[in-house]
């Protein structure tokens, strides 16, 4: 299993391989906001792990198990953040609340968060009755 660190650079390069259709050191390194060394010696890292292929001076791509993961990574990070706006989190705290958290919850968390999203998603009258519960909840921590 990747480690939380190796898990952002495969989501990153992944996310940058669906967008560009390339991914290179400089632009994974602008996104994590860390220095082109840190991400070749990662690369490196994830080349041997055999989540990518790494040639030095000529790019890279991720192997069936890197995709795959990638893949995988970018669903938990979107399900957590259609999650966190469901429950009612403000917009400009779920990026940097899902970057918590992501990385702390086991498959099973997240397997169980997906079934609350579509329990949601199917019936959006359930959104609003949980608003209205969150409405009265404020009311009473206000008095």
């Amino acid at each position: 299993m990747p480690t939380p660190s190796m898990e952002d650079y495969i989501e990153q390069i992944y996310i940058l391989i669906e967008d560009k259709g390339y991914a290179r050191v400089s632009d994974i390194a602008e996104n994590l906001q860390v220095h082109p060394s840190s991400v070749t010696k990662m690369v490196q890292k994830l080349d041997r792990d055999q989540y990518l292929n790494y040639e030095k001076y000529r790019g890279l791509i991720l192997t069936p198990k890197g995709k795959k993961v990638g893949k995988r990574l970018v669903y938990r990070h979107e399900l957590l953040e259609q999650f966190l706006e469901i429950i009612g989190v403000d917009q400009e705290n779920i990026y940097d609340d899902v970057e918590g958290i992501e990385h702390h919850m086991s498959w099973n968390s997240i397997d169980r968060i997906g079934d609350l999203v579509q329990y949601f998603d199917e019936k959006p009258e359930r959104v609003s009755a949980l608003r209205e519960v969150q409405k009265k909840n404020e009311e009473q921590n206000d008095e």
